[in-house]
């Protein structure tokens, strides 16, 4: 008797082990960054707009406010997701570019930031090369090439360039040795790299770059696994700009991710949404639905993401989401923009995607083609894994699907819940 009442305590707290909830973060650490009236960032943004509109005279030629004008239109852009700010942004540095006789280089780099947040990386890419061709900073442009060449896939390309700009102790040359390292699958190199960029960026005491190191310093944290340095990283970034989107953003993805409580992190996306409207959010509202089975109310935060994202100022920033969306109901409509979205960055990301319509469409050879051709050994990316295992399984190679599914179920965090469970049913 005695026996069995031991080994009934025994699995008793066995099971209550298994029903504890992993807690990481903390209402209290962040309750008063969630305060709506906090736009800081954005009210700062707009005078700073207001201050050198009023000083760009119609009867001259600006040419000394221009530059100033569109920086304020991009941090508007940053602090609100308005997309039109960003146009404005591109039309002034054009303007910059045609009447600069001696500043056309930076104008050239302003303008190719506001088309790589246009996702027109194409485009970038002939403003960089050709202001790398002539007079120019070189140092300034060799970085933003070795950032172009990474977006649109040319590796090699970007890894010589990364080359140029080599000085490990220097922090634009760190946080690229870090994009490469996590480019090449090396998450712990990538997060070393990070790590020596943010001893720079606190010793020189930059806030604007301790909350950009911060910030994506999190995100390697997270998919590490470390998730208390993850969050500890978005925390220290709020503390420096208490109105940062990403960083909440990345605490609600930690509350509903690893603690299941999405609840708390729909609390933390509202008051985001109230200052920052972006398409984005809609996607996790979505998941976070489909996760607690209220299927219709994620069709609805669907519609609301489609809707947004379709706006034509948005252009093809949101490609990717919609090609996933498309897949599942409109396989055509995914298989035209999957194919577009190629033409304007070949990357095995990309290609993936094309894969994953292809096979939506009933194409299961051609999406294995595709896998085999332009996917399989050229990336590390979770979802362009999970998308190679859809197609391989589809044509019956489940000693290829095994490998990939060990390897995502180690990136469960990163993927969240929703899709973690597809994955173990793989």
């Amino acid at each position: 008797m005695k026996a069995l009442i031991l080994c009934m305590l025994v699995l008793l707290l066995t099971s209550c082990k298994k029903e504890e909830k992993l807690v990481i973060t903390n209402p209290a650490h962040y309750n008063t960054f969630l305060d709506t009236s906090n736009n800081e960032s954005l009210k700062s943004a707009i005078s700073e707009k207001d201050y050198w509109n009023n000083r760009l005279k119609p009867d001259t030629s600006g040419v000394g406010e221009i530059g100033p004008l569109a920086g304020a239109y991009t941090r508007i852009f940053e602090a609100s997701g308005a997309v039109e700010n960003l146009k404005k942004a591109e039309a002034l540095y054009k303007k910059g570019m045609e009447i600069s006789a001696n500043n056309k280089d930076n104008y050239a780099r302003g303008l190719a930031r506001t088309y790589i947040s246009q996702h027109r990386f194409k485009e970038a890419m002939v403003v960089l090369e050709e202001s790398y061709a002539g007079v120019s900073n070189k140092r300034a442009t060799e970085m933003m090439l070795f950032d172009i060449y990474m977006e649109l896939g040319d590796y090699d390309k970007a890894d010589a360039f990364l080359g140029k700009i080599k000085n490990t102790n220097d922090y634009n040359y760190l946080i690229r040795l870090a994009k490469w390292s996590d480019y090449k699958g090396d998450l712990e190199a990538a997060i070393k790299y990070m790590e020596q960029a943010k001893s720079i960026a606190e010793s020189r005491g930059s806030i604007a770059l301790k909350v950009w190191t911060y910030s994506n310093l999190a995100d390697f944290y997270g998919h590490a696994g470390r998730l208390e340095a993850s969050y500890q990283h978005y925390l220290k970034t709020l503390q420096l700009q208490p109105d940062n989107a990403y960083a909440k953003k990345g605490i609600a993805w930690i509350a509903y991710a690893a603690e299941k409580n999405t609840t708390e992190a729909n609390r933390i996306l509202d008051s985001v949404m109230v200052h920052h409207q972006v398409p984005d959010y809609f996607l996790l509202k979505a998941e976070m639905a489909e996760f607690n089975n209220q299927l219709s109310e994620a069709e609805v935060f669907i519609d609301s993401f489609v809707n947004n994202a379709s706006e034509a100022d948005y252009g093809d920033m949101y490609n990717a989401y919609l090609i996933e969306i498309y897949a599942e109901s409109q396989p055509e409509k995914a298989l035209t923009l999957a194919t577009q979205e190629i033409q304007n960055r070949a990357t095995p990301e990309t290609y993936s995607l094309l894969a994953y319509a292809q096979l939506m469409a009933g194409m299961n050879a051609e999406a294995l083609q595709t896998i085999e051709n332009f996917v399989a050994g050229k990336t590390f990316e979770p979802m362009a894994q999970y998308y190679s295992a859809l197609v391989y399984k589809a044509n019956g190679k489940s000693d290829m699907v095994k490998p990939l599914k060990k390897e995502l179920l180690t990136a469960a965090f990163e993927l969240g819940p929703v899709l973690t469970e597809k994955i173990e049913k793989l």
